[in-house]
């Protein structure tokens, strides 16, 4: 594959990548900068495993704090730092293909009226476990069949005017922890008039491995009740990516199967209508599973349809949680996910 240096004719780009105890994938995410001409900055965010010393070794500019304040603080302090006029946010875990920066440089050239730019892990995920590929591909599909026009920006592949991050006053650092700094900053962004926009051949590739525990606490608590209670304190449900329409609508599909299932036992009638409630998820959500089947063939798309069911059943259950948290005044702090 040919290396396509970033062009110094082009807005120039300083790339981001806040980092906790980085391990394997750390080093790799670094590997695939070896051979780009931007300026890197690492902030090592309280590591105990010497995250810092490789991120040297690889010749990024490191800025070291001793005690963990999370991503949020981490990307604000390289943003600080940073020389170029674009910042480019990834995380510790991923890999940029050699062209993703030139084509970052290249929207940001032809699109003078655009903010911020949020780009798609790519199809091939690290890690080879089921999990693992299933929750990046899922990932991977959302973002190619969202709008063009995004909603929200992407810590882990999202590129942003200096400008205009500092004019907004950077991520909010009231997230101690990893969660929605992200989507928050993108939710910011759109109020204040600034365009992000979704671009969908700007990839990086996940390495990071998932298990039953990992993947559940993530999506759970550090992801859907604090974005709960982001749309709740903006009054504003969008209509793409996570929260489309069809989304909401399964997840009121697979409720009522459960409850369906539930009275089977006591009413015959549930049990037909349970197969047909199960029916018009499968249909539903058909693109997504023709999606795996595609990628993966057909055991692995079988598979899937219970993780995603069960993806609809927690998001729901958050949700509900989230609204009632919000009312009663309760804010979450999220826990790390790392």
């Amino acid at each position: 594959m040919p290396i396509y240096p970033v062009s110094p004719l082009l807005p120039t780009i300083s790339i981001i990548i806040p980092v906790y105890n980085g391990g394997e994938n750390f080093r790799r995410c670094l590997s695939s900068l070896e051979k780009i001409n931007a300026e890197v900055i690492v902030v090592a965010d309280g590591d105990t495993d010497g995250s810092w010393q490789i991120a040297q070794q690889f010749g990024a500019k490191v800025l070291r704090r001793l005690t963990a304040g999370g991503p949020a603080l981490a990307r604000n302090l390289g943003a600080r730092s940073a020389q170029g006029e674009i910042l480019f946010f990834m995380d510790a875990d991923v890999m940029i293909a050699p062209d993703t920066l030139p084509q970052v440089q290249s929207i940001f050239e032809q699109d003078p009226s655009l903010g911020a730019l949020i780009g798609s892990y790519d199809d091939a995920p690290g890690a080879t476990n089921f999990l693992s590929q299933y929750r990046n591909l899922f990932h991977h599909y959302t973002h190619q069949t969202g709008n063009s026009e995004a909603s929200t920006f992407w810590g882990a592949c999202g590129a942003i005017r200096r400008e205009v991050f500092l004019r907004v006053g950077g991520f909010d650092e009231a997230y101690r922890k990893p969660s929605i700094e992200d989507i928050e900053l993108g939710y910011r962004l759109k109020q204040l008039g600034y365009r992000i926009r979704l671009c969908k051949t700007v990839q990086v590739k996940h390495l990071k491995h998932w298990g039953v525990v990992s993947m559940l606490r993530a999506d759970f608590f550090y992801r859907a009740l604090p974005w709960t209670e982001l749309i709740c304190r903006d009054h504003h449900l969008i209509n793409d990516l996570n929260l489309k329409t069809s989304s909401r609508v399964s997840v009121v599909l697979v409720y009522a199967l459960v409850l369906l299932l539930s009275v089977a036992p006591w009413w015959s009638v549930a049990w037909l209508l349970a197969v047909s409630v199960g029916v018009f998820l499968l249909v539903m959500n058909f693109s997504v599973y023709r999606f795996f089947l595609r990628k993966r063939g057909f055991w692995f798309a079988v598979r899937t349809i219970p993780w995603h069911w069960l993806y609809f059943f927690y998001s729901g259950l958050a949700f509900a949680i989230g609204n009632v948290r919000y009312r009663l005044g309760y804010r979450s702090q999220p826990a790390s996910t790392v």
